[in-house]
């Protein structure tokens, strides 16, 4: 591609998910639908937590903070791409898309190291169950979520960085529905082999540490379990960490495929159908998955129903 023709961008088009209209008004309210049970399912377990003392605990602590992330990242994301669906001007201006892709960042990530401080909670509940409210102290809590913060933070400060310091684009137009890395970087004319390797870099030092982390926890978890003699015990046990671990593979699962790549594919529509899944689907499945599976959550409601409906 010549020089000529790359130019600097003051906004950038997104194509979105489809360009067949008669898709339009399917998906507009499928999205709607979804983005609405993750507000309502979020915000609706941020505040059960915050009324129900018999949740007042480290577990749900850092689940009402995973409640916060979902609904931020995804509120970040999916408005957006619902006004887009539906309307012929899909412009966002180079300001919009570069806060959309920092405060993106800033959650997704922040979310990945909050499942993982999860299973050390979690590890610290079944394997040191004497010790738990001693080890896992309100200071630790808020100590290790602040960090989860601070982390998601400077990762994408990282990357924005770098992403303000391409010149040029030899487009304008970004085939996703939201301002991510890859595609953004796909576009600029500059050399942006370390933009690339960086993302790779951080995403997959990230991972890598998290997900050590995680099966670390739950090996220690899983030898506790298999030790105990009561299967009362076991079942409660394993009943537990189900919830949780459907959360990290869903989401682990598609941030390995989407980020911990050398060189990114060149089937974008393929890239956007995963995008689905970690922007749009896993923040509407967390607090069903957390709220279907666990008794505490379920008995916690049913007091909060009952205390209303008693007024």
């Amino acid at each position: 591609m010549g020089q000529e023709n790359c130019t600097a961008v003051t906004e950038f088009i997104l194509l979105g998910l489809t360009d067949v209209p008669e898709l339009r008004v399917f998906l507009f309210m499928v999205f709607l639908l979804i983005y609405g049970v993750t507000v309502w399912g979020n915000l609706g377990m941020m505040a059960l937590i915050q009324v129900s003392s018999r949740l007042h605990t480290p577990m749900y602590f850092f689940l009402s903070h995973l409640s916060f992330v979902d609904f931020c990242y995804s509120t970040i994301i999916v408005p957006k791409m619902l006004a887009n669906i539906l309307n012929e001007d899909k412009t966002i201006s180079f300001l919009g898309c570069m806060v959309q892709f920092y405060l993106f960042c800033v959650y997704g990530i922040t979310e990945v190291f909050l499942l993982a401080v999860m299973a050390y909670d979690r590890f610290v509940a079944i394997c040191n169950p004497l010790l738990y409210t001693v080890t896992m102290s309100r200071n630790l809590c808020v100590e290790l979520v602040s960090c989860c913060y601070l982390g998601g933070t400077v990762c994408s400060l990282i990357h924005l960085c770098l992403a303000l310091e391409i010149p040029s684009y030899r487009s304008n137009v970004i085939n996703h529905f939201f301002c991510d890395l890859p595609p953004l970087l796909s576009l600029a004319c500059s050399d942006v082999t370390v933009n690339e390797l960086l993302l790779f870099i951080v995403a997959s030092f990230n991972e890598f540490t998290t997900i050590v982390i995680i099966l670390t926890s739950y090996l220690f978890i899983l030898i506790t379990i298999l030790r105990m003699r009561s299967a009362e015990g076991r079942r409660k046990a394993f009943s537990t960490c189900a919830s949780h671990l459907t959360a990290i593979v869903v989401l682990q699962g598609t941030i390995l495929f989407s980020y911990c790549q050398p060189s990114y594919g060149n089937s974008r529509d393929t890239d956007k159908v995963v995008s689905v899944f970690y922007t749009v689907v896993i923040p509407m499945l967390n607090p069903l998955i957390y709220s279907l599976r666990n008794k505490d959550v379920k008995e916690g409601l049913r007091k909060v129903v009952s205390s209303k409906t008693l007024f």
